[in-house]
């Protein structure tokens, strides 16, 4: 009964080359337990399904309005606006709209179905040494599904990669280990209290069960006959100006990432974008970093040859 495991994701992405090692099938799954001030995704933090308001294509055709059963949209001086207080997210706007100005976020799939489009892929994966990458959100927030999804994979012999930031109990979190090829660990800041800040939780999790797994799998794997013993860890940071850029910010990380010993193949560098800052508006958020600009190359590669100098490998963006 695996394949009719059902869970909600935001989005899939064929033939990515960002989220780890070869062309890669990347499945969003729905919810995240941080809430970092910088996401990209604001459409992703929530576990529930979303609308989200395609402003160009409203034609004001006022079927929204007459729909909403909170009267939390009306239509003046040629504009269609949204008085989000008011709205519980119930989607009858989306239903409703012939024009598909609101939009839906989240779409319940089964593991099935995921796992019919991961196989039209397949001879690109064995060319590129790509497969399947569990991303969010986090896949942490639904571990039912995303537990399925690693094992139907690995089941097909698909390479798996798990982008988490490890934020759960370590019982739970161990268990997709044993079904994953790469780990993708997101590690926002160092410090505890900085990492509450702009997250909204502390780190003292995140880092413990960092050093689990990387101890598990340096010493092999404690669990059954379809573990991966031969799993690979990298850590990606997202590297935001003036959040967690400076000397000492990347100091701390490169001690604690060379602790965890040789499972750690590199860190990869993600560099601020503000790609996703008009998304805040239309799902009813308020963007907190309005007046960030992104790091230049030259400062990005300064920060990578840093961490070498600590006698790691260092790369920027998701890829290999």
């Amino acid at each position: 009964m695996e394949n009719k495991k059902q869970g909600l994701i935001f989005d899939l992405q064929r033939l990515s080359l960002v989220d780890g090692p070869g062309g890669r099938t990347v499945v969003f799954l729905k919810g995240c337990p941080l809430a970092c001030i910088w996401c990209a995704n604001p459409e992703s933090i929530s576990p529930d399904r979303e609308i989200i308001l395609r402003d160009k294509k409203c034609a004001l055709l006022g079927k929204c309005v007459e729909v909403c059963p909170q009267n939390a949209i009306l239509i003046m001086d040629g504009l269609r606006i949204i008085d989000w207080d008011k709205c519980d997210r119930c989607g009858k706007c989306a239903d409703a709209c012939p024009s598909r100005a609101i939009e839906h976020i989240g779409e319940y799939v089964t593991t099935g179905k995921i796992m019919e489009i991961v196989m039209q892929d397949v001879r690109f994966y064995r060319v590129s040494g790509g497969g399947l990458t569990l991303s969010g959100g986090d896949p942490l927030s639904q571990p039912e599904f995303a537990l399925a999804l690693l094992k139907a994979a690995k089941q097909k012999k698909i390479h798996t990669a798990l982008d988490t930031c490890g934020f759960a109990e370590w019982e739970l979190f161990s268990s997709l280990l044993d079904y994953t090829d790469l780990l993708l660990y997101d590690i926002k800041h160092i410090d505890s209290a900085r990492h509450k800040k702009i997250t909204g939780a502390p780190n003292e999790l995140i880092l413990d069960n960092l050093q689990k797994a990387a101890a598990r799998l340096d010493s092999g794997s404690d669990s059954g006959s379809d573990s991966r013993s031969g799993l690979k860890i990298w850590i990606r940071y997202p590297l935001i100006p003036d959040i967690n850029d400076g000397d000492d910010d990347i100091d701390n990380l490169c001690r604690f990432v060379a602790d965890l010993g040789p499972v750690v193949e590199k860190i990869a560098l993600l560099p601020y974008h503000d790609l996703g800052v008009e998304k805040y508006a239309a799902v009813g958020k308020k963007y907190s970093m309005p007046e960030t600009k992104p790091h230049s190359n030259e400062s990005v590669l300064k920060i990578k040859t840093r961490i070498e100098s600590f006698g790691l490998t260092a790369g920027i963006g998701g890829g290999k």
